[in-house]
């Protein structure tokens, strides 16, 4: 069978309409950039699912044969490891500008609440990504899920008093906070929970030095110590109190 299957690796050779050989349709390769594949491949996951996302299809969407994509992704585990990264810096960039030391930590994590669960809510069917794939090192949590991201928000936490520990034991609660309650958001909107997706390979992912994040390295001892069984008693119990507050007074 020539041609190429939904995949999209490569075009038939004998189509009437394959394209030249550097896979370009129309001219639309000279605005074609990696940033472009990616902002084109998240409105198609918001439009069809990413069920549907196939690399012919994205090149379809741009406006180019499948091949030509290649030039700026590598699979299709680059691309979505791509998506990901590019909705959280986008995030990044925007808290970012908007961060005021005067308006205190409490508006800090207000504001940045609100951020995440707007990706969560424009992008329902890429979220559970955001939120499922491997970070960075073992003790980064998602959906604040670099390293670059981590220490923003442990360095803002500190520059409020925070000490280490409450500012470690922050991010925890936090995240697992905006983990649980988007994940569950987006499930209510139908999206998948457990997309099944080829994300990169830990041998591919790049990898980032831990010497670039000055208080991430000063406090990988506390990140990497496992609370899970205190941090699951001590929300429990959190959360019987105040139901317990909610009930009638006789």
């Amino acid at each position: 069978m020539s041609g190429a299957n939904d995949s999209g690796v490569s075009p038939a050779a004998g189509d009437s309409d394959a394209a030249p050989a550097d896979g370009t349709r129309d001219g639309h390769s000279a605005s074609l950039s990696r940033e472009v594949i990616l902002d084109t491949a998240i409105e198609f996951i918001d439009q069809h699912g990413l069920e549907k996302l196939t690399m012919r299809r994205l090149g379809a969407a741009c406006g180019v044969e499948a091949m030509a994509l290649y030039r700026y992704v590598h699979g299709r585990g680059d691309l979505l490891t791509g998506v990901v990264d590019h909705v959280v810096d986008r995030l990044y960039a925007e808290q970012l500008a908007a961060r005021r030391q005067e308006d205190g930590w409490q508006d800090y994590l207000i504001r940045l609440a609100h951020g995440v669960r707007q990706i969560a809510l424009q992008h329902p069917e890429l979220f559970p990504l955001v939120a499922t794939q491997a970070p960075e090192a073992p003790w980064v949590r998602p959906p604040l899920r670099s390293m670059r991201w981590m220490e923003s928000f442990l360095d803002t936490l500190l520059s409020y008093g925070f000490d280490d520990a409450a500012a470690v034991a922050a991010y925890r609660a936090y995240t697992t906070f905006l983990v649980g309650q988007l994940l569950l958001e987006v499930s209510a909107r139908g999206a998948q929970l457990s997309p099944a997706e080829a994300i990169l390979e830990e041998a591919d992912r790049p990898k980032a030095k831990l010497s670039d994040y000055p208080q991430l390295q000063r406090l990988q001892p506390l990140l990497s110590e496992d609370y899970g069984d205190a941090e699951f008693e001590e929300a429990l119990e959190a959360l019987l109190d105040r139901l317990e507050s909610n009930l009638p007074r006789s």
